[in-house]
């Protein structure tokens, strides 16, 4: 039986040999994706507009991509990674679903595959995040710590927006639009965050919340998770 949000997800997540991305040309899909073919997986994915420059990522890392369509996941894969942008009616989460197979969220993906062996610094807010996501990396990065990060830009100063290495450190961008259609939490509560930087708080994705305090109740499941060492 597929595994899907709330159900015991690690054991597949950590050692899935082959992982498919539903959505991949979005940029945090395509990083991770490329990082795990670095690591040896067997990656592929599929996306509705497959275009320069994530077509071109994606081609020049050896990492197939189609447009979608249920015969992507006739070879079965480990685990099928649905991307937040993804709804009901898309062939591939249709076809995941009846066939029962596993599938998880990216931010689930990242929380059990990278973050659990991290110090994960969560950087989140209505405004500002890439830019003080940006700025903790590169502290980081010049102390020599070199960490890893995954931001919703690419600082001139690193040169790319996602980076994964066997430092302890690791910031990420911490967006608290919800996860997928199957997981309708916010996606940072998944980062087992140490430290949470909050920059501001203003309403806004107003698909998903109502008002201001909807979005302040997401930030404090978020704080509330942060470690007593924390």
């Amino acid at each position: 039986m597929g595994l899907s949000a709330g159900s015991d997800l690690r054991p597949t997540i950590e050692n899935a040999r082959s992982i498919h991305f539903v959505g991949i040309c979005g940029t945090a899909m395509a990083s991770v994706a490329a990082a795990l073919k670095e690591r040896g997986i067997a990656v592929s994915g599929s996306d509705q507009g497959i275009y320069p420059p994530m077509s071109t990522f994606l081609e020049e890392r050896g990492i197939a991509a189609k447009p979608f369509g249920e015969a992507n996941l006739a070879h079965k894969p480990d685990l099928v990674v649905i991307g937040n942008a993804i709804s009901r009616g898309n062939p591939e989460a249709e076809f995941a679903l009846e066939q029962k197979l596993d599938y998880c969220s990216l931010p689930e993906l990242l929380k059990h595959r990278f973050l659990r062996s991290k110090r994960s610094l969560v950087v989140s807010g209505t405004h500002g995040k890439t830019t003080t996501a940006s700025l903790l990396t590169w502290m980081l990065e010049h102390n020599d710590l070199n960490p890893g990060f995954l931001i919703g830009g690419i600082p001139n100063n690193l040169g790319q927006g996602a980076r994964f290495t066997d430092s302890d450190w690791f910031v990420i961008e911490g967006d608290e639009y919800d996860t997928a259609f199957f997981d309708k939490r916010s996606k940072f509560v998944h980062y087992l965050p140490e430290a949470v930087v909050v920059n501001n708080l203003e309403f806004d994705h107003a698909d998903i919340f109502g008002n201001l305090a909807e979005i302040q109740t997401s930030f404090r499941r978020l704080i509330n998770i942060v470690p007593r060492n924390g």
